[in-house]
């Protein structure tokens, strides 16, 4: 924080602490502070719109733990005073939740859901509720809602999705830290295009009650952060058991040191065997994919000049079948958003109902393709069991290749391209059933995963290196995640969203 109270832009949450106890800043001012960014470029200059809505209550939150803190000289939690930005379709009872979903615009969910439960009770404040498009069924950041939220790196290009919202607000410095969520990759799409640390956690080790689900075995919330110290402080908070969702039960297979930070290493890659996934990178002919290879290559080559051995290349087999026979999204998703909205009393009731009544942006290929041709009931359904099982041999296949090469992970971009325009969207150049996205490979196998920073191309835009991990093993992935950051220090602010001069 330096020596002003007043310089919150890249702030982590270790400095603002710092900046509580120090006196020079309170955590009222701070969300002050942050609203005003908010007003300045979310609603005004380069209208980014990530944020659906803003909690009114925020300031007397945050007045309410500055109290405590003054009369106990200790923080309440580990998050205490924190502004956090959570995605819209983690519900929250005292602001609306519209999952992205013009039907929805005005809903209150009966009930908190597990996450920012978890979260309030560490002393954060839900600042506000970000975009996202309709039932987080896209790569990109279109919404029925709140229409398209742009990219803070380049507006003319589009954030990522479908924690759209929550990674435009982070990268803005709109927030401290942010909440996304991730069935195929929506935590690390928009962390890569963002330039932003995001955390796929093995499912089950973060509640997924009270979150509106699109393969169930698949979701997980998770942070969208700016350092992987910060991601790893808000693991501490967000995984544990959660009796409203069984999966959970997967938290007795976490091993922690006491803390996901003391993991964090900078020399955690000396030593380290980091696999080089070829067949994760785009075609070079390809020129939206030449510049995210040659950004992943010198981020390798910096890895190896940190002491990692590079295993250059491994193969994961039949790749490609397997992405194709684990693919369950136009399959499972209509029959679980059907049971999540029937255990709700909301404006409707089915998938049918919205797609009926023209409720969805036109632009959610995925959402379309579900609502047409997904089955109601799966309970017969021999190629749903015949996908699940899949996921199972594929995961096996993935773990026979870190025993072969001796790995601690494997590498590659997170996505194949650069963000694309709003206008390549609208074309129909991408989308999302088609999309040259690698973080598939992770959900779609049940693993853990991390994107982090891998630098920016020549136009500037942010490129992500994803690490695929086991199974359960976050700490070594965060490890060396900590270690690249620190080595290259790729994070930086965008330029459309400046400090505001005082």
């Amino acid at each position: 924080m330096g020596n002003t109270t007043r310089s919150i832009e890249e702030a982590t949450i270790g400095q603002l602490h710092r900046a509580f106890e120090a006196g020079t800043l309170t955590s009222e001012e701070l969300v002050e502070r942050y609203e005003e960014r908010i007003e300045s470029y979310d609603r005004n200059g380069p209208e980014l719109n990530a944020i659906v809505t803003h909690n009114e209550n925020a300031a007397d939150r945050a007045a309410e733990l500055d109290t405590k803190f003054d009369e106990s000289g200790a923080f309440i939690g580990p998050l205490h005073g924190i502004p956090v930005v959570v995605k819209d379709h983690v519900e929250t009872t005292d602001l609306p939740t519209s999952y992205g979903s013009e039907a929805f615009e005005e809903y209150y969910p009966e009930t908190e859901s597990g996450v920012t439960q978890r979260l309030q009770d560490a002393g954060a404040i839900i600042l506000a509720k970000t975009t996202m498009p309709d039932w987080a069924t896209s790569w990109f950041g279109f919404s029925s809602l709140t229409g398209r939220t742009k990219n803070p790196y380049d507006p003319a290009r589009d954030p990522g999705g479908s924690s759209s919202g929550t990674g435009a607000a982070v990268a803005a410095n709109l927030a401290t830290v942010g909440i996304g969520t991730d069935c195929g990759g929506s935590i690390r799409v928009p962390a890569s295009f963002d330039n932003l640390v995001g955390v796929r956690v093995t499912p089950g080790l973060i509640s997924r009650a009270g979150v509106s689900p699109l393969v169930s075995q698949q979701d997980t919330a998770g942070p969208m952060t700016r350092t992987i110290r910060d991601a790893a402080k808000m693991l501490d908070v967000l995984v544990d058991y959660d009796e409203r969702d069984e999966l959970t039960g997967n938290t007795e297979l976490v091993k922690t040191e006491g803390s996901y930070t003391n993991a964090l290493r900078a020399d955690g890659l000396d030593g380290a065997r980091v696999g080089v996934l070829r067949d994760g990178f785009g075609d070079d002919d390809n020129p939206d994919a030449a510049p995210v290879n040659e950004v992943t290559d010198s981020a390798i080559t910096r890895i190896g000049n940190v002491g990692a051995e590079i295993v250059d290349p491994v193969e994961i087999p039949r790749l490609e079948e397997y992405l194709g026979e684990t693919m369950l999204y136009i399959l499972q998703s209509k029959r679980d958003l059907n049971d999540f909205l029937a255990e709700r009393d909301g404006p409707a009731d089915s998938v049918d109902e919205l797609y009926e009544n023209g409720q969805y942006h036109e632009l959610l290929d995925l959402f379309i393709g579900f609502a047409e041709d997904g089955p109601d009931d799966l309970s017969d359904h021999l190629e749903y069991w015949k996908r699940r099982n899949a996921q199972h041999d594929f995961q096996q296949d993935i773990l026979n290749v870190f025993a072969a090469h001796d790995l601690d992970a494997i590498i590659y971009p997170d996505v194949q391209v650069v963000p694309p325009t709003a206008e390549e969207i609208r074309d129909g150049k991408y989308e999302t059933m088609t999309f040259a996205t690698n973080t598939i490979v992770a959900s779609q196998s049940l693993c853990s995963a991390v994107s982090v920073p891998a630098g920016f191309t020549d136009d500037g835009l942010p490129v992500g290196l994803e690490l695929l991990g086991r199974p359960f093993d976050e700490p070594t992935l965060l490890e060396l995640a900590y270690s690249f950051e620190q080595a290259t220090e790729h994070r930086r602010p965008p330029e459309t969203t400046p400090p505001i001069s005082e």
